[in-house]
């Protein structure tokens, strides 16, 4: 079973930073160089020199590298009073409020330390494949700082909000830090000590499934830091490496939102929107849709209005044309063919349809470049009017059911399925894992 437990945070002391909106980021694999860069040039107590620390000319060495060099900075910082622990033990209750599609909202939430356990042993659940090469990133920074630097994102199933709405009237009257982000989301955290509200809190949670909905690679790195410390016969049953910093929302809070990852190939054939039609029959039925990148947003609202998996747009650089493909019952046959290592679940997932059975069956594009990722409708199109991409398209994202069933099922949906919004801050909170 998942076990909770409170921990002694360390946080930004803010007599010693001022503002907290000016030393939090994102988390480090939303951040490009320029951002980067950005954070580098703000505050010198940013959050970026310790979870993202640039690489440097010198960097030649093991004792002389972007790691070493975060180590240092954290170090120096607590030696400084800059970061300090909490007094006592704490769950840290967290806000989100955010804009999205005209509406407000705000996602709730709690930070807590949360037992490991490995994939398919326990009551943790992934639901997204994962790189070797970020894995090895975050293990490296894991071993010099001894510390989780940012939480992995966890949902679980409340359909009252028992735990959430418990935390909030626990904190109702306590005033929260606040951090602003630099897209103007703002996060609120609130420290609760109180241990008759924490013991309330993991009775709730214990018998509950966790699936991680974003940061699979920092769990797995948990994992692994954990394993490290068992071989080196350090590691007693309450260890802080036992455990991972991980922050709870239920699956059933009005403010959780998933947004959509559409897709801008390279390296596809270069192909007219009839003959990309030519290729996908029978499997397929074809309309057209719209010409030009402008009409992306055009396609996306048809897709979005029927609400289906079924229903993928696609854009063909040649002849700058959008279609719109169905999934026919030959489709459907074909996939379960060449899916047939995966559930009918899987199977049916928008992604799934265009990854195995649109790129790599029928278009017959099994190693290709890694696309570009992009959330917005408006980048989509601003991507496509570069002219680099043959192939654009636009896909439904998979909802928090399918999460659920197919990680209960054991199986993991292709990378980049969901994209959760906003993302959690990093610097809100560090757990030592000392």
């Amino acid at each position: 079973m998942p076990e909770i437990q409170a921990f002694r945070g360390i946080r930004y002391n803010l007599g010693r930073v001022g503002s907290l909106s000016d030393v939090v980021t994102p988390p480090y694999d939303v951040i490009g160089p320029e951002l980067q860069e950005q954070f580098y040039q703000g505050h010198p107590n940013s959050f970026i020199r310790i979870d993202l620390n640039r690489i440097e000319p010198a960097d030649d060495d093991e004792a002389n590298n972007r790691y070493t060099r975060a180590a240092r900075f954290l170090k120096q910082w607590r030696e400084e009073g800059v970061l300090t622990p909490e007094a006592d033990p704490a769950v840290y209750v967290y806000h989100q409020e955010f804009h999205y599609a005209g509406k407000t909202y705000v996602r709730r939430g709690f930070m807590a330390r949360q037992r490991l356990s490995r994939f398919g042993e326990g009551q943790v659940f992934p639901h997204e494949e994962t790189l070797p090469a970020a894995k090895a990133d975050r293990l490296m920074l894991t071993v010099v700082t001894k510390m989780n630097l940012s939480p992995i994102f966890g949902l679980y199933p409340d359909p009252d909000c028992e735990a959430q709405n418990l935390l909030d009237t626990a904190v109702a009257n306590q005033t929260p830090l606040v951090a602003t982000d630099h897209l103007g989301v703002v996060h609120r955290l609130w420290p609760l000590t109180d241990l008759t509200q924490i013991a309330r809190l993991s009775a709730i949670m214990g018998p509950k499934p966790l699936f991680i909905a974003d940061g699979h690679h920092r769990y797995e790195t948990a994992c692994n830091y954990r394993d490290q410390i068992y071989d080196s016969g350090f590691l007693s049953p309450e260890h802080p490496a036992n455990y991972t910093l991980m922050m709870c929302v239920a699956m059933d809070d009005p403010g959780l939102i998933v947004m959509p990852t559409h897709r801008l190939f390279r390296g596809v054939p270069s192909l007219t929107s009839e003959e990309l039609s030519a290729k996908l029959a029978p499997c397929f039925t074809t309309r057209a849709a719209g010409e030009g990148p402008d009409a992306a947003m055009t396609v996306w609202e048809d897709i979005e209005t029927v609400g289906g998996q079924d229903s993928i747009g696609l854009y063909t650089q040649k002849d700058q044309r959008w279609v719109i493909a169905k999934l026919t019952d030959a489709g459907r046959a074909r996939m379960a063919e060449v899916a047939k290592d995966h559930s009918e679940a899987w199977q049916s997932l928008g992604v799934s349809l265009l990854h195995r059975l649109i790129v790599e069956d029928l278009l017959k594009c099994k190693e290709l470049p890694k696309p570009g990722y992009v959330h917005l409708i408006e980048e989509v199109a601003e991507g496509l009017k570069t002219g680099e991409y043959p192939l654009a398209a636009v896909v439904m994202p998979a909802t928090v059911e399918d999460v659920r069933t197919i990680s209960m099922g054991g199986e993991r949906m292709p990378a980049k399925s969901t994209y959760f919004y906003p993302k959690l801050l990093s610097g809100l909170v560090l757990n030592p894992v000392e």
